[in-house]
């Protein structure tokens, strides 16, 4: 008798527990830890990068009309884009061509007399607070280095006519991990200064 009293209140014990929620543990979930970041900054903006990446910075030579380039970064080594012919100058890409699993950045400053950003082609976003306008092609204008994917981003800037302009090149096979990196590097990014 005495057994059979011990399992009825042991099962009472159990059901009231289990009713309240005392017998349950929370359930732990383990979370891979996001890629090591640094963070980029200069007079213009700010924002968090991947810390395998490269900054690639170069002289550009001051005849260049109509863009300034910020920043390049890459996974990989790079060049100076810019060769100056007397006095002509010509710009490309900073890298001849994107290893597997590749990624180049550009960050520039753009203006060009009468540009607005409502014309422009694209899926409006915001950078920082700013209106934008994105495009994602495949391959688009990077395919000439070999990226699978350019994401291209015109971000208005509080001066009349000019842009910041952004180009991610992204090339496989990991394109879902890299486009979620340039998501969150843009959602990290903060403009200093118009």
């Amino acid at each position: 008798m005495n057994g059979r009293i011990a399992l009825v209140l042991a099962l009472l014990a159990l059901s009231l527990g289990a009713a309240c929620g005392g017998s349950s543990r929370p359930q732990t979930t383990t979370m891979t830890p996001p890629a090591s970041l640094t963070t980029f900054r200069n007079a213009y903006l700010e924002f968090r990068y991947p810390q395998a990446w490269r900054t690639l910075t170069f002289q550009i030579p001051p005849t260049v009309l109509h863009f300034d380039p910020m920043l390049y970064l890459s996974t990989q080594p790079g060049h100076n884009p810019c060769r100056q012919n007397g006095d002509v100058t010509s710009c490309s890409w900073p890298v001849d061509r994107l290893d597997s699993n590749g990624v180049l950045v550009v960050w520039e400053n753009q203006g060009y007399p009468g540009w607005r950003l409502a014309p422009q082609p694209g899926t409006s976003v915001s950078v920082d607070g700013r209106p934008a306008k994105q495009v994602v092609k495949r391959p688009g204008d990077c395919g000439t280095i070999g990226a699978d994917e350019t994401v291209s981003i015109q971000i208005a800037r509080p001066v009349d006519s000019n842009w910041t302009a952004f180009t991610a090149c992204l090339r496989g096979p990991n394109l879902a991990g890299h486009e979620q990196e340039i998501k969150a590097l843009l959602a990290s990014t903060r403009f200093l200064q118009p």
